[in-house]
């Protein structure tokens, strides 16, 4: 039995356990938590329960495959490359510019992520990622480096006071009249652990708004502008107008993304180009940007 303390409170659920039984499968993780082996004050809770303090969380006993006293090996190249995309820092936070195909944290048959990478670089920080990005999305990443931090950050994020901009090559000719596109969003965990989202009349209000359009015949380059921040927002938003994202294996289009190989792109084209920080207690106001690779720059 493990009783919630100041250090954890407002943390979710799944991201909890993840971070306690840290040689468990991301999936086998997600299963118990549907299974109701894990209970809240002796209740069943869903994996976005955002824990209280004094809530008392059972965590039924696990069997790791792994041995928790072998630490994860992470390669020097990714140290170095991870440090070398660091492009702010203070005593409170980092921001980096994460490459694509790097999960931010372990799980599902990933044995390490930036969240690893970064507190195996600042041992003496206690290291939290303040948002995610998708494993092959690219671009500004924001950390905290203690805990009084990360909830001032968080804050931000919850009050959309945190502004993120994307770049994203998507199919087809963007209209140029489509600038707001306002479908609410729901998130659901499939059996497998695996979370999906879904245009729902019912689901979380969502707002992406298009600041720039490079349109094309057979494919746009778009800067965008998250004015919420749900999982998955853009991709979702950009395949419910029938013009999907570059490399998108999960809500792209499957002969799009062959034409779009053709021309060498085989990543996701969804890049997080720049992050403007509002002004709190651990950070003046502060605007980053991660300059995307050449595959941005294409004439559309």
């Amino acid at each position: 039995m493990h009783d919630v303390t100041d250090a954890e409170l407002g943390q979710r659920l799944d991201n909890f356990l993840l971070k306690i039984l840290k040689n468990v499968p991301r999936t086998r993780i997600y299963r118990i938590i549907r299974k109701g082996e894990v209970r809240i004050n002796k209740k069943r809770c869903k994996p976005e329960y955002k824990l209280k303090l004094g809530d008392q969380i059972r965590v039924p006993p696990i069997r790791n495959d792994h041995d928790p006293d072998q630490p994860v090996v992470i390669s020097n190249t990714w140290l170095e490359q991870i440090q070398s995309s660091i492009l702010f820092e203070n005593k409170n936070l980092i921001v980096i510019d994460k490459p694509s195909g790097l999960a931010v944290h372990s799980g599902s048959g990933v044995d390490y992520g930036v969240i690893d990478i970064m507190r195996k670089l600042r041992p003496d920080c206690d290291i939290e990622l303040v948002h995610r990005l998708d494993r092959d999305t690219s671009g500004c990443l924001l950390l905290a480096k203690n805990r009084q931090a990360l909830l001032a950050l968080q804050k931000c994020v919850m009050d959309d006071s945190l502004n993120k901009v994307y770049l994203a090559i998507v199919k087809g000719r963007w209209p140029e009249n489509k600038v707001d596109i306002k479908h609410s969003l729901k998130k659901m965990t499939m059996s497998n652990g695996e979370r999906r989202v879904f245009v729902d009349d019912g689901g979380q209000t969502a707002l992406t708004r298009i600041l720039h359009n490079q349109p094309g015949s057979h494919f746009s380059l778009l800067t965008i502008q998250l004015l919420t921040g749900r999982t998955h927002q853009i991709r979702v938003h950009c395949q419910a107008e029938g013009h999907e994202i570059a490399g998108d294996n999960k809500y792209g289009d499957r002969n799009f993304n062959r034409e779009m190989k053709k021309l060498g792109i085989k990543r996701l084209m969804l890049h997080a180009s720049r992050l403007e920080l509002p002004k709190t207690d651990f950070n003046d106001e502060i605007v980053v940007n991660a300059i995307p690779s050449k595959l941005f720059t294409i004439n559309a």
